[in-house]
């Protein structure tokens, strides 16, 4: 698989793992599916674990401290995040509070220093609070975190972030049907070398071509119980498009992709093709999705007219109602 440089010239590879479904909001997995999980990507080339200190309410860190426990050495970076045990307010984002959240991912992860820190999509008005980032430049001084970046809901913020000198990685949702981020983030941070981390690459499934209009999830999975917003920002669930169309439009989708390899990989392939994206972190419930998602990052170029037709589709079903939503 192909790697690309991150926070002071470490490589990761350009498909990660998100592991949010590890820990929570995506249905039942059992502990013994998702260590099997970790290690199918693992053993596909993935060196880059996503997860956050709410995902399950720090399962997902400790499973991936397993992982790490059965697999020393530095061949893995894992990225978590903080700020949503609170409410997003920007005077709960104090030092004592980073040091204290901090902690806990370290115990549970199992490691002295964490990889990457990210604020887990804060309030937007955090970004002109100089006593953030001084507590975050503290946190590395101290050896707590090598670095540190942040999640966003919006491109507004994304931008925000990226003018920040210490600012190592912005997350942000960008796949087929969420296109905003290449109008000016992503040129913003190759022009400032600050890594892009793509998030719900395939529209929380939609890009798969496996939902039909009468598909139904879990109780208990965000694709159930916040398709308007009801849990949190709308965008985290299918991208912000509504179910029915983006079923159709992930038909579409379908059509374009070559014979060989399935919707799910061509959409994972084409993110990965673009300029200015350092690493991809789809999900995966099962080793065989793993495995799948890593080989999209092993692919050949889908082409120009691949990637006219995807920018295309777009425009014909999402631009108009969702391009300045981000």
């Amino acid at each position: 698989m192909k790697t690309h440089a991150f926070h002071g010239g470490r490589a990761v590879s350009a498909v990660g793992l998100g592991t949010w479904q590890l820990g929570a909001d995506w249905g039942n997995v059992e502990e013994s599916d998702a260590l099997a999980v970790l290690d199918a990507a693992a053993e596909s080339g993935v060196t880059f674990f996503d997860t956050a200190d709410v995902y399950g309410d720090g399962r997902s860190e400790r499973l991936i401290g397993r992982f790490l426990a059965a697999h020393p050495g530095p061949g893995f970076m894992v990225a978590t995040k903080m700020g949503r045990r609170v409410p997003q307010r920007v005077e709960n984002y104090t030092l004592d509070a980073f040091r204290a959240w901090t902690d806990r991912s370290r115990r549970n992860l199992g490691v002295d220093r964490l990889d990457l820190v990210q604020l887990h999509c804060p309030p937007s008005d955090l970004y002109a609070d100089e006593r953030v980032f001084d507590a975050l430049d503290t946190l590395v001084a101290e050896q707590r975190i090598a670095a540190y970046g942040v999640s966003v809901e919006k491109t507004s913020e994304a931008l925000a972030a990226i003018a920040r000198p210490g600012v190592a990685s912005v997350q942000i949702i960008v796949n087929a049907f969420r296109l905003k981020p290449f109008d000016e983030v992503i040129p913003a941070a190759s022009a400032r070398d600050v890594a892009i981390i793509a998030r719900v690459p395939l529209a929380s499934g939609l890009l798969s071509g496996r939902y039909t209009a009468n598909t139904t999830f879990a109780a208990n999975d965000h694709r159930n119980f916040n398709r308007h917003g009801e849990a949190f920002d709308v965008g985290e669930t299918f991208a912000g498009v509504d179910f029915a169309r983006g079923v159709a439009a992930a038909k579409e989708f379908a059509a374009l992709v070559p014979q060989g390899i399935t919707p799910a990989q061509a959409a994972i392939a084409w993110l990965a093709q673009q300029p200015g994206i350092t690493t991809i972190i789809p999900g995966a419930r099962s080793p065989a999705q793993a495995r799948a998602n890593a080989e999209a990052g092993t692919l050949p170029p889908l082409g120009t007219d691949f990637d006219a037709a995807v920018r295309a589709l777009y425009d014909r079903h999402f631009r108009a109602e969702l391009h300045d939503r981000w």
